[in-house]
């Protein structure tokens, strides 16, 4: 039977629930969620496979900044564009509870300048009244040209069946890109970093969780079967090292253990993390 792959990404805005639907779609941990402003960063790939048939998928930052000229956030906008680049198919996923035609519409605009086919999917469908998206997916057909319309949530596994089985219909015959066992293009390290990236976020505020840099310096499986992980969680700033520690060093103990749970329920081991804070 021959190889059948398909290249898709997942935009919207950010928290339209696009990292949860990467995660449910391989059935691991590969993208952190977290409710604050473009928590993905990095263009990360989830792999499904479905008997001969590869569904690769890039999860990506969201729309918030795509017009934005920032050092930062201009990273965010190529890893956004490299992802659409690269697929043949694009999810455009939609929060329900937050419907914004105005913005629907200017994302559609840029969207539909790259040519390939759009599958607009409502996310969080069970917080709403169906009928209340109908008038939305009216006036979406009436100015633009859209593949299908999904309702799911992902969250909650519904409608991500019925997803699946629509794409495999838009395979073509080509090799894969990964092998059988292989569920996102990175590793260990790297998820294991977003864990305490995404703890960073949840206990840090405004621009400060932007302007730090996590690198692994040590990760071990150990005998026992437990995961010893050492990370710097490097800043440009000192002043920014009293904050990051917090009084009496509480704030850097709750980062730790956040982190150090999430990793051990990906990896289902007990972990035992180290954390320092060092200037670049």
């Amino acid at each position: 039977m021959s190889q059948k792959a398909l290249k898709i990404a997942i935009v919207g805005k950010t928290n339209a629930g696009k990292s949860t639907l990467v995660n449910k779609l391989v059935g691991e941990t590969v993208s952190i969620i977290n409710k604050k402003i473009n928590t993905t960063q990095e263009l990360i790939i989830g792999v499904t496979n479905v008997n001969n048939n590869q569904l690769i998928f890039y999860d990506t930052p969201g729309f918030n900044f795509i017009k934005s000229t920032n050092k930062i956030q201009k990273k965010i906008k190529i890893n956004l564009w490299q992802a659409i680049n690269e697929s043949e198919i694009i999810l455009f996923m939609i929060d329900s509870n937050k419907i914004n035609y105005r913005e629907i519409s200017n994302h559609l605009v840029l969207l539909k300048k790259i040519n390939k086919k759009i599958f607009i999917v409502f996310n969080k469908i069970d917080l709403i009244e169906k009928n209340n998206i109908l008038p939305v997916i009216k006036k979406i057909n009436q100015d633009f040209s859209i593949e299908h319309f999904l309702n799911i949530s992902a969250k909650n596994n519904l409608g991500i069946n019925n997803m699946l089985k629509i794409l495999l219909k838009y395979v073509k015959n080509k090799k894969w890109l990964f092998s059988k066992d292989e569920i996102t293009d990175k590793d260990n390290i790297f998820i294991t970093n977003e864990c305490t990236r995404n703890s960073i976020l949840y206990f840090l505020h405004k621009e400060l969780p932007y302007n730090i840099n996590i690198k692994n310096i040590g990760f071990k499986n150990l005998k026992n079967g437990d995961l010893k992980i050492k990370q710097t969680l490097q800043i440009g700033n000192l002043r920014y090292k009293k904050i990051i520690l917090g009084k009496k060093g509480e704030k850097i103990k709750k980062i730790r253990e956040l982190s150090q749970k999430q990793i051990s329920k990906i990896f289902n081991c007990k972990t035992h993390l180290y954390l320092e804070v060092v200037s670049q």
